[in-house]
């Protein structure tokens, strides 16, 4: 099967699995992990913080950064379809006692504008503002970039009004690629980041948060409450050490195939990109099919290909290390017969 789901159905590389046979361990909660402390080094310099941590997902790591920047009863500014919040469960309600305010960006972008006239807590009537949420790339908008200079102008915002800013940057590293830039050109302009070591970059489990040695402090304290303190923790670090170093650059591929992807598809008749393709994300509206994206997506299994329906009528195909040139033009072909095949019944 040529697996599109997502960047997260990649396998470990031959490296990732040496390299976690041979990390050296220790118990992580006592600080007694050198290949722990390594990787966390490592990230937090990429990053340009002071200290980073190893979470075990993205999502435990967003929420703690919420947790840590929120009191019970404060408001989070986000963007609309933003990872946080439509994709983590409630969390920010369930386990920090706060209400999201949910903003309508371009492409997934907001506005600084925006962001501002969502800032409220000096009226007793309404929830305080407490921490303002970016996503970078943004998934459900189809992977698209938030530039350097658009987070510049929300981060001016958030100063003047004393607001910490938290970075989803789960795909962060796609935009670095994307606009040949270094983190530290995205991470400058905001309080906290997370990033994620097992999308798009192999490795098995776990994410990275940084910010400030306090915020870390308490974040860490954060974690062990949710329960993600672990133990001989290196034999998961050592992997996404490998991630962080090898395979970060070669995300230039991925991009290039779904680029290509991308064409073939509005060469279909029938078939439609609902959104520029910028990274590794393909948004495809099936709508001209008369089919569903739960429909059109049982039909790419018949043929061999994996994908999601992300709503009624778009199907979404991620590029990654896993998939090959070759898959990518497989899949072309595949979807060519597809729409010839229900055009002609």
């Amino acid at each position: 099967m040529i697996d599109l789901r997502s960047d997260t159905v990649t396998k470990l590389t031959d490296r990732m699995r040496q390299e976690m046979f041979r990390a050296e361990v220790g118990d992580d909660v006592y600080r007694d992990d050198p290949t722990i402390q390594k990787l966390e080094e490592l990230a937090a310099d990429m990053l340009g913080k002071e200290e980073a941590l190893f979470v075990t997902s993205g999502t435990q790591g967003n929420q703690i950064a919420v947790l840590v920047h929120c009191s019970l009863g404060q408001e989070i500014i986000l963007e609309e379809g933003s990872h946080i919040f439509r994709y983590e469960g409630g969390a920010t309600s369930a386990f920090a006692g706060i209400q999201p305010f949910p903003i309508k960006g371009e492409r997934g972008i907001m506005s600084a504008v925006d962001v501002e006239a969502a800032i409220r807590g000096t009226d007793i009537h309404e929830a305080e503002t407490g921490l303002i949420c970016l996503e970078n790339t943004h998934n459900r908008a189809g992977g698209t970039v938030m530039s350097p200079e658009k987070m510049k102008e929300i981060f001016e915002v958030a100063e003047r009004h004393s607001i910490p800013i938290h970075l989803d940057g789960a795909r962060l590293m796609n935009a670095a690629v994307a606009l040949k830039r270094p983190m530290t050109d995205f991470t400058q302009y905001v309080t906290t980041v997370q990033i994620c070591l097992s999308k798009g970059l192999g490795a098995p489990v776990g994410s990275i948060i940084a910010g400030s040695t306090e915020f870390i402090a308490k974040a860490r304290k954060w974690r062990k409450r949710l329960g993600g303190g672990l133990r001989q923790a290196g034999v998961l670090a050592a992997p996404g050490i490998v991630a962080l170093t090898e395979m970060i650059d070669r995300l230039k591929e991925d991009h290039e195939h779904a680029a290509w992807l991308a064409s073939q598809i509005n060469s279909i008749p029938g078939l439609n990109v609902a959104s520029e393709v910028e990274t590794n994300i393909v948004m495809m509206d099936v709508s001209e099919t008369e089919l569903t994206s739960k429909q059109f997506v049982e039909k790419l299994k018949d043929h061999g290909v994996l994908a999601n329906p992300f709503a009624p009528t778009i199907v979404r195909l991620v590029t990654h290390y896993d998939v090959s040139k070759a898959d990518i033009h497989q899949t072309a072909e595949v979807l060519k017969n597809i729409v010839t095949s229900n055009v002609g019944s």
